[in-house]
């Protein structure tokens, strides 16, 4: 009995031109805390109980939307903090903003014994006029150097207007990105009072506005200097639960739509991208840590795309360098960014992007944009998966295989010193269908599967009953046959994942065996048999994906085919839901 099994690892490509030069953090014990090269004792903790339960109830109580909201009209009271802005004025300008979030840093780290250490990010580079600039750091420095990697979590802080580089215009930016900067100063606020294994980096970037800068400025320093990153969690337009008349898809419902209980998570991939691997375990420690212990219970939807269509973030210069990050962004956005249309009236990079309105038109605002609790839920949600990053085990591998009929065997390799483990099971989606767990051993038979091509990842889980990261995800294809029909097929069309999808979702082709053709498309049509613009599709053995993008429109069954050399090799259908 012959069976599939394939893996293929995503890579991204590195920065081929980058201007960013003289890249420094101007506080060198920060510095030698990111490398791993310092002593834990240095940086005694009030609280170094390493237990899950109680760090994340820590944080669900610490996080407060009262200072959440203080903390955003103060960043909006900067007037404009565009990257290019005034870098003297103590009360306009980016100058004026990274100094005040450098300043609450420094009072965080006081009252819990100084064991967060304040840095800027400094590098060159020409950005709307200004030579020079800088990112905000806070390094709070992990109790174990035996695994020298980092937890970042980030958002930036440079604002704009219209014009990208216009530093008169009022850009407040509080949705994009007060918002934010909010968030990751309270989370280092909340979490310096506790201890981590791994050393957290609470990060504000500037330059985002422009072309992703001091993302990627970090993101070449860590290179630069072997810095190791676990995980980078960028949180950007993070508070805001209005839709706007526009907004850049997938995203509103529609004009006016509230949703204060959803946000979404951007990552890059689908077939073992570990980056859908980190968004998955984002909502499984939700799940576990907090699900019953919140009020308001927030849904985390892991979205098909790496961003909204046609927009970035910080997130992706680390995916590009081959670090894992995620984006968080609310459920709803207010505006496309389309600044250039004469009908664009919505508030994202615009001079509308402020505080709020009043409704008694008395000057006092009274209709805030952001919703501080709700803002205050994504806060939480950031910290406990950095939380259990912070302490959680090792990656572990495996073995996949399908051995007989409804059934999965998993042997695991790597990391086998774990009294337990989880397995992760996905089929149409980007979540895991199931999870399970094996306790005591190191191989173990799923039976009574129903028949579809499973991908399949394990994680450790350590003596408090955390996880680790997902592994390697591998496929494999359960039946209910004695005999596999089809498998020696040099390929074969997978269903679409995920399917049903709201505005994008991947296809992909599984190739088991070299061929020879001279090109290959993946062809879409509605069932009034409008055809889209084909993608071509690589066929190289092993897992071959591409993105269809619908964007927004009427739901409805659609149709896909893989067209090789003119000629419709294979078909399947796939429901369009929006």
């Amino acid at each position: 009995m012959k069976h599939r099994l394939f893996f293929i690892l995503f890579s991204g490509l590195a920065f081929t031109s980058l201007s960013q030069t003289n890249i420094q953090c101007t506080n060198p014990a920060a510095e030698q805390v990111m490398l791993g090269q310092y002593n834990p004792a240095s940086y005694p903790g009030s609280t170094q109980l390493y237990l899950p339960d109680t760090l994340s109830i820590g944080i669900l109580k610490g996080i407060s939307p009262d200072t959440l909201k203080k903390n955003i009209i103060h960043i909006a009271s900067f007037h404009n903090h565009n990257t290019g802005s005034d870098t003297v004025s103590s009360q306009n300008g980016i100058g004026a903003a990274r100094r005040w979030v450098y300043s609450c840093l420094q009072q965080y780290s006081s009252t819990n014994h100084n064991r967060l250490l304040i840095s800027y990010l400094q590098f060159d580079q020409s950005i709307c006029g200004i030579g020079q600039h800088r990112n905000t750091l806070a390094i709070l420095p992990g109790g174990d150097t035996t695994d020298k990697s980092i937890v970042i979590i980030e958002g930036h802080l440079d604002s704009r207007c219209e014009g990208v580089c216009d530093t008169a215009c009022k850009a407040n930016g509080v949705e994009d990105n007060a918002s934010g900067t909010a968030l990751v100063m309270e989370l280092a606020r909340v979490m310096s009072q506790y201890s981590f294994h791994h050393t957290l980096v609470f990060m504000i970037t500037t330059g985002e506005e422009q072309g992703l800068y001091g993302a990627q400025a970090f993101a070449m320093y860590a290179q630069q200097k072997g810095i190791k990153i676990k995980a980078v969690l960028n949180n950007d337009v993070i508070g805001g639960i209005i839709c706007g008349n526009t907004s850049s898809p997938p995203s509103c419902p529609g004009p006016g739509n509230l949703d204060s209980t959803d946000v979404r998570i951007f990552s890059y991939g689908s077939f073992n991208s570990p980056y859908k691997g980190l968004a998955r375990f984002v909502k499984l420690e939700y799940k576990d840590q907090l699900y019953s212990r919140v009020s308001i219970p927030v849904n985390i939807q892991i979205m098909s795309p790496e961003d909204r269509t046609g927009r970035g973030g910080d997130h992706i210069p680390f995916r590009t360098l081959n670090y894992t990050a995620v984006r968080f962004t609310s459920a709803n956005e207010d505006g496309n960014a389309n600044v250039t249309s004469p009908t664009y009236t919505d508030r994202q990079h615009s001079v509308r992007d402020t505080l709020g309105a009043s409704k008694l038109h008395n000057g006092i605002i009274d209709s805030f944009f952001v919703n501080f609790p709700y803002l205050g839920r994504n806060a939480v949600i950031n910290g406990n998966v950095a939380a259990m990053l912070g302490i959680g085990p090792k990656q572990p591998d495996m073995l996949l295989s399908a051995p007989t009929v409804n059934t999965l065997r998993i042997q695991i390799t790597q990391q086998t010193g774990y009294h337990s483990y989880r397995i992760g099971l996905r089929t149409t989606t980007n979540d895991w269908d199931s999870v399970y767990t094996m306790t005591g051993k190191l191989i173990d038979t799923l039976k009574g599967l129903t028949p579809a091509v499973y991908d399949v990842s394990v994680m450790s889980v350590d003596s408090n009953g955390i996880e680790s990261l997902p592994s390697t995800e591998y496929t494999a294809t359960v039946t209910s046959v004695n005999e596999l029909s089809g498998i020696s097929k040099k390929l074969e069309l997978l269903q679409n994942k995920p399917n049903p999808f709201d505005e994008s979702t991947y296809i992909t082709v599984l190739v088991n065996e070299p061929l020879a053709y001279h090109d290959a498309f993946i062809t879409v049509t509605d069932e009034k048999g409008r055809q889209f613009k084909p993608m071509p599709v690589k066929l190289e053995k092993g897992m071959n994906e591409v993105l269809f993008q619908r964007g927004v429109a009427a739901g409805g069954v659609y149709f896909y085919s893989l067209v090789i050399d003119g000629k419709k090799v294979q078909s399947r259908e796939m429901i369009f839901a929006n």
